[in-house]
């Protein structure tokens, strides 16, 4: 009786030492979140971070919905330039897109609400300032809601960018308005010659998407924010139609394309996204988490899914650099609910 006894108060003892050890072999800064992963926070205190590009020298430059741009090298955050924009509840300075010719050119091009519409712009960056706008695309419609704004280049050399429907649900179908759509343009602001409609639009039919990324065989994917739940993830194909607003999640009827993932169980409220081995990871700003999609051989498939990052609370955009993935919160978005040190840029560790 008195071996048992020791044995019941020794191995509780030894599980507690053994996670001590486990925890201050941690290095500072880092803080394990589980077997397959751990976070290192890179930046904080920062106002709503909302879009992560990565320069040709490994420095990470980002945007802040108030306006500005910054580059954070060795966790130090510097301010390369302040943009004048509307910011609105949802409008402000979006996305960002660094040139695939950056080494050559100096481009960063960024989206951001000025007045009544939202803009793409091109800047260059010399000795870290941004100067010498050129508005590529304008009258982009704006809203305190649904303005999208991610930017993102294709493997294709061409760029992209989300639109909302600036809560007017009627111009997602309309090919007329850059409202609701994903556009596609050369660097110098032009129309492709091969886009499907001869205008900037890709594919329509979006409600208010905010992540795009593609597979190593050029395969697009899309994030999309449902009116009641109904978050969708897309493959993008050209001159596509995804259904808002008389279809969304996975309601559908024939001439329109069926989401490869939707969200009928919950609100994800999904934002950034990236690729990376064979998997999509998401960020969720309503469901609060990283969100991992396994994908079949072929990218048409989801065979998986798991949750990650459920203590962050919202999460804005998600990056892949180098076999490490970048996400940035947004907790002081006017819809979070502020942590210690909010918002923040955080590093991810893939263990597996």
């Amino acid at each position: 009786m008195r071996t048992k006894l020791l044995v019941i108060i020794a191995v509780p003892i030894i599980l507690i030492a053994i996670l001590v050890v486990f925890f201050l072999a941690v290095p500072e800064g880092v803080n394990k979140t589980g077997s397959n992963y751990s976070t290192e926070i890179l930046a904080e205190n920062l106002e709503v971070p909302w879009a992560l590009a990565f320069l040709p020298d490994d420095r990470l430059i980002f945007t802040e919905r108030g306006g500005n741009v910054s580059i954070l090298e060795d966790q130090n955050v510097k301010t390369v330039g302040t943009i004048n924009v509307t910011q609105n509840s949802e409008s402000g300075l979006l996305g960002i897109a660094v040139d695939p010719n950056f080494t050559q050119n100096n481009y960063i091009y960024l989206y951001y609400t000025f007045g009544d519409y939202n803009r793409i712009s091109r800047f260059k960056l010399e000795r870290d300032q941004l100067s010498n706008e050129t508005i590529l695309v304008d009258n982009i419609p704006a809203a305190q809601i649904h303005d999208a704004g991610r930017l993102k280049f294709g493997p294709d050399g061409k760029l992209y960018a989300t639109t909302g429907d600036s809560g007017d649900s009627a111009l997602a179908q309309n090919l007329s308005s850059l409202a609701g759509k994903i556009l596609r343009l050369n660097s110098d602001g032009t129309v492709p010659d091969d886009n499907p409609y001869g205008t900037y639009v890709y594919s329509y039919g979006h409600r208010n998407p905010q992540g795009i990324t593609w597979d190593e065989q050029g395969m697009m994917y899309a994030s999309e924010h449902g009116q009641t739940m109904n978050d969708e993830i897309n493959i993008i194909t050209k001159g596509g139609n995804y259904g808002w607003p008389l279809y969304e999640g996975n309601n559908t009827a024939p001439g329109f394309i069926k989401p490869l993932r939707a969200y009928t169980e919950f609100t994800l409220a999904p934002s950034g996204i990236a690729y990376y081995e064979n998997a999509i990871y998401v960020a969720g700003l309503k469901g609060s988490q990283l969100r991992k999609l396994n994908l079949s051989t072929d990218g048409k498939t989801i065979v998986g899914e798991e949750t990650l990052l459920t203590d962050l609370g919202r999460i804005r955009d998600v990056v892949e650099h180098e076999g490490y993935l970048y996400i940035s919160t947004c907790n002081r978005d006017g819809r979070g609910t502020p942590q210690s040190g909010d918002d923040k840029i955080i590093r991810i560790k893939l263990d597996y």
